[in-house]
C-alpha cells in the first residue's frame, strides 16, 4: 500500500505531465486561396515556436478551405498572434482568433 505523500507525490506528477502537453491553438479563417501551408507557417513563426500548421484541402478541388489551425509551443506565441491586428496574407485580411477546441487529435496524414 502507498502512503499519502507518495501518493500526492504521484499526482503532482501526472499534473506537470499534462500541462507540459497544454496545447495554444489559434483558429484562422478567410485565408486566400493563393496561400500555401509553408507560407502560413513562415507568417505564424513570427509570433512564437510552432508545434503545427494545419491546412486543410478539399479533396474534390484540390484547393484548401479557406481555414486554417495554428499550435504554438506556448501561450506567449499564441498571445502574441492574437494581440496582432490586422493580419494580412497576399493582401487580404485573415482573422485569428483563439480556438474554442483542441483539434490536434483530429489532424491526420493531411496536416503539413
Amino acid at each position: 500500500m502507498r502512503s499519502f505523500a507518495e501518493i500526492l507525490k504521484r499526482v503532482g506528477e501526472v499534473k506537470m505531465a499534462a500541462s507540459s502537453k497544454k496545447v495554444f491553438e489559434v483558429f484562422v479563417s478567410r485565408v486566400p486561396w493563393t496561400v500555401a501551408s509553408k507560407e502560413m507557417r513562415e507568417y505564424f513563426r513570427q509570433f512564437g515556436q510552432l508545434r503545427r500548421c494545419f491546412l486543410p484541402f478539399d479533396k474534390e478541388t484540390g484547393f484548401h478551405k479557406g481555414y486554417c489551425w495554428v499550435a504554438f509551443s506556448s501561450e506567449e506565441g499564441m498571445i502574441n498572434a492574437l494581440q496582432k491586428e490586422p493580419h494580412m496574407m497576399d493582401g487580404a485580411k485573415v482573422q485569428v482568433q483563439k480556438n474554442r477546441q483542441t483539434f490536434i487529435q483530429s489532424w491526420n496524414k493531411d496536416e503539413d
